[in-house]
């Protein structure tokens, strides 16, 4: 299997039959499924239950679909709290930021899918991106649901690019978009640091650069999607038990919440412009 930028598709398990991904025949029944010792990204997956059925497209669509759904909702009424004052803005992006990202982490390094673990993480992330959304929109009005639909447009783009072949996964490509990411985020997290010291890098101040660094950033943003879709197709013609789908969840959850940041942050500085 390709590597991945996403640590939620690194520890993988990998089955032995072949099932139905996006586009692809179906294989071996449910019943003739043979789970091999070789394992996604070098980790050891727990050995499959007696009867499990392997994971389907529908599965992931679901599941997915449930995470997203978790995450809109406390979004919804995190930024609606803020909107009406009710809620400072802080008191609900630091606990979801907090707690979103300390459930990753133990989402990633668990190495085992964990609906709960999942469900927690999408209902943190949307009360930070419910805050902050709340923030933008207080200076900005309109800008929240200019956010939301640019994301999920990107999103559709882009599986449609993979499910068309238009850009295939190749290992070069992936090796690209992987490359990318990390110099992007070495770029973030230096600018970071430089501002704590008094040093404008401009990559987050809202002039040109700012604006053609986050451009670029979405764009990097929107390729990890093919990543996502690649890795989770793996799953699906490995047979990996079903449970697996909301592993494939997380993933996807994780490059959308980043996605969604970055456009609220485009957005910002065109608008501040006029």
């Amino acid at each position: 299997m390709r590597t991945t930028s996403n640590p939620a598709f690194r520890n993988l398990p990998a089955g032995g039959g072949q099932q139905a991904g996006f586009g692809q025949p179906y294989g071996q029944p449910y019943g003739q499924q043979q789970y091999g010792a070789e394992q996604y990204g070098g980790y050891q997956g727990a050995p499959p239950v007696a009867g499990e059925r392997p994971i389907t497209i529908d599965d992931v669509v679901t599941k997915t679909a449930i995470t997203l759904a978790l995450t809109l909702v406390t979004g919804f009424i995190s930024a609606w709290l803020v909107l009406s004052g009710q809620v400072a803005p802080f008191a609900l992006m630091l606990p979801g930021l907090i707690i979103g990202l300390v459930v990753s982490l133990v989402i990633i390094f668990k190495r085992k899918p964990s609906a709960p673990l999942v469900l927690t993480y999408a209902a943190a992330e949307g009360v930070f991106l419910g805050g902050i959304t709340g923030v933008f929109e207080s200076f900005f009005p309109g800008i929240a649901w200019q956010a939301i639909l640019g994301t999920f447009g990107v999103f559709g783009a882009m599986l449609v690019v993979y499910k068309t072949g238009a850009i295939r996964v190749t290992p070069r490509l992936t090796k690209w978009i992987i490359g990318a990411t990390v110099g992007a985020a070495v770029l973030m997290l230096g600018n970071l640091v430089m501002g704590l010291f008094g040093v404008n890098m401009g990559l987050r101040d809202g002039g040109t650069l700012a604006i053609v660094f986050s451009l670029i950033v979405i764009g990097i943003a929107a390729f990890n999607f093919l990543l996502d879709f690649e890795s989770a197709n793996e799953m699906i013609r490995s047979g990996v038990p079903s449970k697996w789908a909301w592993w494939a969840a997380f993933g996807l959850m994780t490059t959308l919440v980043w996605l969604y940041l970055e456009i609220l942050r485009l957005l910002s500085y065109l608008q501040s412009g006029d």
